[in-house]
């Protein structure tokens, strides 16, 4: 078992102790032993663990809870752990320090050093991020225990360069097939060229324009791409079949079943089969912890595009936003890394947020 955490440590040397602890998806075990030993040690903290996440909880009896996550699991290692801290630079390298041990260290950080916030929070340490829906912590909560995670706001500590990224935009893939009759490409004119039947269907995604609706004051972009074409049998057969995949990235006012509904429309006439599909999450930013918290960040806030586990809270009910330290763009490279000062405006300013001391945020991201 790796060496107990240190809670009295500053944001950025816990974020090194979380790095330097392997913990691959499906291998959260030791990570989660000894972040789990760390929330049990605190008083005010009531702690439940499911499988290899922890959550802990204040019960203070505020008038709003919220819920603050971050997955402790990363990609497999490639040659970047130990971390390695660059004073010159003011960065920190090493597997997971971006994606998402950065945005742990500081959950840990408030967990330990803000014993009685202005709102009750639930620090939500969970497993399997970076794998299959069905083994993801959050996932896994939701169903065995959805009242842990009842909220009225929710922030994913997921990289977003320290600004807010609020909500995010669902996903869908379906497959779009054109269906002809096989034929000697020598006597092509006795079949029925499935791949050229295709066209019709790449035309009226050439043509789509994309909806760009405004929630909560901030302007979300749908899309609609083909992002892979199958067809042809060899090299001398007319083919029978033509398969479009399309990805459908739509906002957050949609629900799956509204998204499914307009591709199925977009593509009337066809033989679509849906494939894929997760619900995007609505920002919230009209609930006030929502609004405090966006106070408390100087009032920058962007509309999240890409999907994140936000959204299992929106199917709960729960608004969410995305705040973390770390640019996402580096997220599971072998060249990860993060800003020494994010993760310290990430800590700075959530402790503000829930000591109500919004004066205290400073600069830094």
């Amino acid at each position: 078992m790796p060496s107990p955490l240190d809670l009295t440590a500053d944001a950025v040397s816990l974020t090194r102790q979380l790095v330097d602890i392997e913990s691959v998806s499906h291998h959260e075990q030791a990570i989660a032993d000894v972040v789990e030993q760390a929330l049990v040690a605190l008083p005010h903290l009531t702690v439940t663990r499911r499988g290899h996440t922890v959550v802990a909880r204040t019960d203070l009896g505020r008038g709003e809870r919220v819920v603050i996550a971050g997955h402790l699991d990363t990609v497999p290692v490639n040659d970047n752990l130990p971390s390695r801290l660059d004073e010159e630079t003011g960065l920190l390298h090493g597997l997971g320090t971006c994606d998402m041990k950065g945005g742990d260290a500081v959950i840990l950080r408030l967990a330990a050093t803000v014993p009685e916030p202005v709102r009750d929070v639930t620090y939500v340490l969970y497993e399997a991020e970076e794998v299959d829906a069905e083994f993801n912590g959050l996932h896994k909560l939701s169903q065995s225990d959805p009242d842990l995670l009842e909220a009225d706001f929710a922030i994913l500590m997921e990289p977003s360069d320290a600004v807010v990224e609020a909500g995010c935009q669902g996903t869908l893939r379906v497959e779009v097939r054109t269906h002809g009759e096989r034929a000697h490409s020598a006597r092509s004119w006795r079949g029925v060229n499935a791949i050229h039947g295709a066209a019709d269907v790449l035309a009226r995604l050439t043509a789509y324009e994309a909806r760009r609706p405004v929630i909560d004051g901030l302007e979300y972009h749908e899309g609609l791409n083909a992002v892979a074409v199958r067809g042809g049998v060899a090299g001398n057969v007319i083919p029978d079949e033509c398969v479009v995949e399309v990805n459908f990235r739509f906002a957050p006012d949609r629900s799956e079943a509204d998204a499914e509904a307009f591709v199925r429309a977009f593509f009337t006439g066809y033989d679509v089969t849906l494939t894929d599909t997760s619900p995007g999450a609505l920002p919230g930013l009209d609930r006030p912890a929502a609004k405090a918290f966006v106070e408390a960040v100087g009032g920058v806030v962007n509309p999240k595009f890409g999907w994140t586990d936000v959204a299992r809270f929106t199917v709960l009910g729960v608004p969410a936003v995305n705040f973390g330290p770390g640019d996402p763009m580096l997220a599971h490279k072998q060249e990860e890394h993060v800003p020494v000062a994010q993760v310290e405006h990430c800590e700075r300013t959530l402790r503000a947020w829930l000591t109500g001391e919004t004066g205290e945020t400073g600069e830094g991201a």
